[in-house]
This record gives structure tokens, C-alpha cells and sequence, in this order.
């Protein structure tokens, strides 16, 4: 007889949850199902998958250990949290991979059918940690889900290997319940996906129930907790990754300027899914080349958009460093290209599935003599949408090769995403040429339109249009081979000139100053915008004044930087590389920023940002050591104990 146990529901503002387990256990499955779940409620979310770059590191082991932080809230958030509140741990090695980010006080849901003697011994754990006081002080909540799993599941005849797989399903299940998360979604999804093998659909729907269910009748929970929806401007949303809203942007970028859009790509992490989203919309006039390598690969780009297409290309590091030869033909030819560099941590091969922003200099100048093109970063995985939009327009308008910057960190983690109307976004004219544009009735492929300083761009077959290609340097206006020298100093200094020109064309850089009072600037770009928009709120929080501005546009850069920087007594760039950005502003407008960097194949944290960013404004503002520090202060928000109301958080006793 089942008793009769009686739940509060605790009220919080915002909660972080940390899937991890073994990178067969299916951690990025049950992240992904309960972010959906969370944005299908409201919720604002953002989201950090962490997984090795092993195809099947050895089960139990440190190395092989996955996992999925979400951070959701009923507030505008923008990082996926910097430290668990719920650490759901589904072996030894998942929680001694984990738990030295939770902080004390927080939740540990173990499941503790593999803590045995070998399997701890494997990781170096000589005793139980959970039988020796190494992890008082949390609220530990010991669990035999894979035993549990399997008996909720016996009905169905699997052989307990195969049971035991569902255990995702069933810690799914039991946090979707602590946490009030609708379900339905999770039971079509599971309907859905294995409709094939009914067996393991069905123990999989039973094993999320029974995960639910348990928590209804158990004692170990006398709490749920509710996280009420955020207030968002009225719209259709969803959740979408980075690389998800890039491919989409890429898309409705080619609908607008009505060109088809052809992808040439190679197989690469983080940029695969870029490549395998368009492969499913070739009804939008898409069409998708897997190549044999990274230099086909943009090289059949490179020639669909010589013959009137917007042609794509996607990599990350390694692969760029292959395209740079093509890429400069792009350059040469003046066509329209957008290759997208979704940066992975390196050098060489690297940590293939961690996140880094480095190759900003590579995408810069990598490539041999002066060939300039434009390059962009999004800031978020919903920005990658906009991104590509925008990538897109100067290709096309501009005639020039464009490099848009994502990262691993972007292209994975994923935000809610309010659905633009396609119709209302701005047309992209291509502008073709048709016919003969010279005055003595012949066509000359480099004659320039005097604003954008692009060049005549025909579709090859085109009558009377027939024009030389290659990489040899052009003849102005006739586009022949020339070994002129100032023929070559002038088409060098025009092409540069052109993408100079952009800057006329993109919005001045928007600077967040309250009061207009702030001494220090907090200058970021890329997938930074989260960790330091977090870090600044922190530093506001506890009384310091700090401004904060963000760079879309990497070049040419915003034509009012220049003039910003120097309004401030300090400007400090956060970068996940040894300090690139800060290295350009230094050269270019010759002000001494402050460099704060870190390449450790994680996103930067809020808290410790807040910290760099309390120090400096206290330093500007000529505070001495004795006083109370801004940094200091900043620094006791680590894990946001201070945002909001100072409410919702998890303890032992579930109070706020």
C-alpha cells in the first residue's frame, strides 16, 4: 500500500541542471528532451552539451564521460550557468568528473548501481564517496536507477542490457516531475522515434513514467519545484542550436536575393549539422554536395556561385586552413561566398568537441598576399540566424568571399528563438548583368559599381557575356591577365576599398551605458556576449558602473569604434584565445585595451568575468586595496546567489 506523502511546491526564478553520464548512457538525448520540454513551458532556457570527442570512449572511464547543463528561468537570461544546482550523476566516473563545479549545498541525484568495488577502483576512488563524507554538505540523493529501470520495464521481455538503456528515460522522467516539466512532447518524441521496435518504445515510454511516478510516491522528495514561464514579446517560438538557426539563416538569405543556394562541404565537427539540416531542405532550392575533402568542398561552392547561385561552404579550423587557397581565388574572381567557421579548440586536431573563438587571425589574414573579405561572429545561437542573413547580403552585394565566425559552444547550445516572418525581411538584389555594359557594346566583367565598388557579376551561357576566369591577376575593367605593376597595385587597393565599403552599410556599434557615467568598457564578440553580459549584470548589481558593447562586425569594424574606445579610461576584451581581437584594436586605433584570456575548451564563466570586470572598474576609479572591492563582490554572486531577488536555488532543505 502506497503511502501517502504530502508535496511543497518551492517557487524559483531560475534553476541549472546537469545531465552526465557515460557517453553511452544517452545524456544528450535526455538533455535535449528536457530542454524541449522547458521551452515548450516558456521558460527562457540556454543550454552547454559537453561531450568527448571519442566515437565510444571506454564505458566508466573519466574521459568517456558526457554531459548536458540547461540553464532555465522566468527572466531573461544569457549563459548556460556557470554551476549546477541539480547534478544528475548516472555513474561513479559521471560524478567525480562533475562535482567539483557543484557547489556545496547543492542537489546530487546518483544512481548507484555501478559504485562497485572495480568500477570505482577504475577512476581512482579507493572507498564509496557516498558511504565515506566526501560529499556532506550536499544534498545527496542515492538512487538505483538502472536497478528500478529494469523492473519498471520487465513486461516487455528485453534482456537487462537492453532494459538498462531506458535509465535515461527513467532520470528523465523523475526530473521532469521535481520540476513540473509537461510531458507530452517526451511521449510523442519516444513514440516517434522508435515506432519501429515497439518493445523499446514502449519500455522506454514505461520507464519515463515510472521515473515520474517515483517521484510522486517517494520519500526522498517532500519538494517539487515550480520556475514560472518568462515574460517574452508576443510571437511564435522555438528552441534552436546554433548550427540549426545558421543553416536556416543560410536558406532564407538565398530565398531573399532568389538564388538557389548549393553547399560544398566535408564532414567536420562542430560544422556537420550544418550540412545535414540543409540536406533535409532541398525543397527550398537547395542543393548539398558532400565532397571528398575540404578543398572540393569549397571549390564546388566556389563555382556554383560563378554560375548564379549563392554558393556556401562550412568548416572549422582545420578545414579552413585547406580552403584558404580557393578562398583567395574568391577573392581574385570577386564573387559572392560565404564560408561559415565553426570554431573547435586547437591547434592541429585539437579537442575536436570543446569550444574555442582562435582563429580570428587565421580568417583575418590567413591567406597569401592582400586579400581582404568581410568577417562576422555571432554572438548566440539565435543569432547565428541573423548572421547568415546578413553574411549573405554582403556576399552577394558586395561581390566578396564572407567569413562568418560560430563556435562549438554556439553551434550546440541552444536558446529560444522567436520565428521571423520570411516575407518581411529585406530583399537582397544580385543585381545580374544581362547584357553588354560598356559603350562600345562589348561586356566588361570588372567594370564597378560606384558605391558598393562591385564588379559586373553574369551568369555564364549568357549571350555576348562570355568573360575570362582564373586566379592570375585581372586587368581593371576587361578582367584579362595582367603582370602590370600598377594595374596590380590598383586592383589590390580597390578590392580592399571595397570591403572597406561595407562599413557604410552596417549599424554603428550600440554601447550599454545606464547613465552614461562608466570609466570601463567591457568589449566582447562571438559566443563572449552571454558570460560577459552576465558578468556586467553582476558588477551593476553590487553598485559598479560599467559599460558593455558587443562586435558583430570584425571587417571592417563598425565606423564609430574607433571613437568609442577612446571615450573610455579602460577597455577590457574577454576572448577565449590568447587575446586576438585585443591585438587588432591595439594596431588599428592604438589604444591599450585590457586582454582577458583563457583558451581552456570552455565557454567563460559570469562569475569569474564579474570578478575581472569589479577589479578593473575599482582600479579606474582609483579605489584603494583597503576598501570594499567591486571585484570582491562581484565575485560572491559566483553561481548568481545575488540576481534576482536572491532566490532560487537548491539546498538540503529545499528552502530558497
Amino acid at each position: 500500500m502506497n503511502r501517502t506523502v504530502t508535496i511543497e511546491v518551492k517557487q524559483l526564478d531560475r534553476v541549472v541542471i546537469r545531465f552526465a553520464g557515460d557517453s553511452g548512457d544517452g545524456m544528450q538525448l535526455t538533455g535535449d528532451r528536457f530542454t524541449a520540454e522547458t521551452a515548450s513551458f516558456g521558460n527562457d532556457l540556454s543550454t552547454l552539451p559537453n561531450f568527448p570527442a571519442e566515437i565510444r570512449a571506454p564505458a566508466g572511464t573519466l574521459p568517456g564521460v558526457s554531459s548536458f547543463q540547461l540553464h532555465f528561468a522566468d527572466h531573461d537570461i544569457l549563459t548556460p550557468g556557470d554551476a549546477p544546482d541539480v547534478l544528475i550523476a548516472m555513474n561513479p566516473a559521471a560524478l567525480k568528473a562533475n562535482l567539483k563545479d557543484v557547489p556545496r549545498g547543492r542537489t546530487l541525484i546518483v544512481d548507484t548501481a555501478d559504485f562497485t568495488a572495480r568500477n570505482l577502483k577504475r577512476i581512482g576512488y579507493d572507498e564509496n564517496p557516498l558511504e565515506t563524507g566526501e560529499l556532506d554538505g550536499y544534498h545527496v540523493v542515492p538512487l538505483n536507477l538502472t536497478g528500478m529501470t529494469v523492473e519498471s520495464v520487465k513486461e516487455f521481455g528485453l534482456s537487462r542490457k537492453d532494459a538498462s538503456r531506458a535509465k535515461n528515460m527513467y532520470a528523465l522522467g523523475l526530473v521532469s516531475w521535481l520540476f513540473q516539466r509537461p510531458v507530452e512532447s517526451t511521449i510523442t518524441f519516444l513514440e516517434t522515434k522508435f515506432a519501429k521496435n515497439p518493445a523499446i518504445r514502449d519500455a522506454n515510454i514505461a520507464a519515463f513514467r515510472a521515473g515520474y511516478n517515483f517521484g510522486e510516491t517517494a520519500e526522498e522528495f517532500s519538494v517539487r519545484y515550480e520556475v514560472k514561464p518568462a515574460p517574452m514579446p508576443t510571437g511564435t517560438y522555438r528552441n534552436i542550436s546554433g548550427n540549426l538557426a545558421l543553416a536556416y539563416g543560410l536558406v532564407v538569405g538565398a530565398q531573399r536575393a532568389g538564388l538557389p543556394l548549393v553547399l560544398g562541404a566535408y564532414p567536420i565537427t562542430p560544422a556537420s549539422d550544418v550540412l545535414h539540416e540543409l540536406s533535409k531542405l532541398k525543397r527550398f532550392n537547395v542543393t548539398t554536395i558532400q565532397a571528398e575533402d575540404e578543398i572540393a568542398g569549397v571549390g564546388a561552392a566556389l563555382g556554383a556561385s560563378f554560375g548564379g547561385a549563392l554558393g556556401v561552404t562550412t568548416s572549422s579550423g582545420p578545414g579552413i586552413s585547406l580552403k584558404s587557397e580557393t578562398i583567395g581565388l574568391g577573392v581574385m574572381l570577386e564573387l559572392p561566398l560565404v564560408v561559415c567557421d565553426i570554431q573547435r579548440a586547437g591547434p592541429s586536431t585539437g579537442m575536436p568537441t570543446k569550444t574555442e573563438q582562435a582563429d580570428l587571425l587565421q580568417v583575418m589574414f590567413g591567406r597569401n598576399g592582400e586579400a581582404p573579405l568581410p568577417v562576422l561572429a555571432a554572438q548566440s545561437p539565435a543569432d547565428c540566424f541573423a548572421i547568415a542573413i546578413e553574411a549573405a547580403r554582403i556576399a552577394i552585394t558586395y561581390r566578396t568571399p564572407v567569413i562568418v565566425l560560430s563556435d562549438g559552444y554556439l553551434a550546440n547550445g541552444s536558446e529560444p528563438w522567436q520565428i521571423p516572418v520570411v516575407e518581411d525581411l529585406p530583399a537582397i538584389d544580385p543585381n545580374f548583368t544581362t547584357a553588354p555594359n560598356a559603350p562600345d557594346g562589348k561586356y566588361l566583367p570588372y567594370l564597378r559599381d560606384p558605391e558598393t565598388l562591385a564588379r559586373a557579376w553574369a551568369i555564364p551561357g549568357t549571350a555576348g557575356l562570355d568573360h575570362r576566369i582564373g586566379g592570375l591577376e585581372k586587368e581593371d575593367k576587361t578582367g584579362n591577365i595582367s603582370y602590370d605593376p600598377a594595374n596590380h597595385d590598383l586592383m589590390i587597393r580597390t578590392r580592399q576599398a571595397k570591403v572597406d565599403a561595407v562599413a557604410r552599410t552596417i549599424p554603428p556599434v550600440e554601447v550599454d551605458d545606464p547613465d552614461g557615467t562608466a570609466k570601463v568598457l567591457v568589449l566582447g564578440w562571438g559566443s563572449t556576449y552571454g558570460p560577459i553580459g552576465a558578468g556586467v549584470r553582476r558588477v551593476r548589481k553590487v553598485g559598479g558602473k560599467v559599460a558593455q558593447a558587443h562586435l558583430r562586425h570584425l571587417n571592417p569594424f563598425p565606423s564609430n569604434l574607433g571613437e568609442l574606445l577612446k571615450s573610455y579610461d579602460k577597455v577590457l576584451v574577454p576572448e577565449m584565445n590568447l587575446g586576438q581581437l585585443a591585438m587588432l584594436l591595439r594596431s588599428k586605433y592604438l589604444v591599450d585595451v585590457v586582454s582577458y584570456a583563457q583558451v581552456r575548451g570552455m565557454p567563460l564563466g559570469a562569475a569569474e568575468l564579474a570578478e575581472v570586470i569589479g577589479n578593473l572598474v575599482e582600479e579606474t576609479a582609483g579605489i584603494d586595496d583597503d576598501a570594499r572591492h567591486l571585484g570582491t563582490a562581484a565575485a560572491a554572486l559566483k553561481h548568481g546567489e545575488a540576481l534576482a531577488d536572491q532566490n532560487g536555488h537548491l539546498n538540503p532543505e529545499g528552502a530558497r
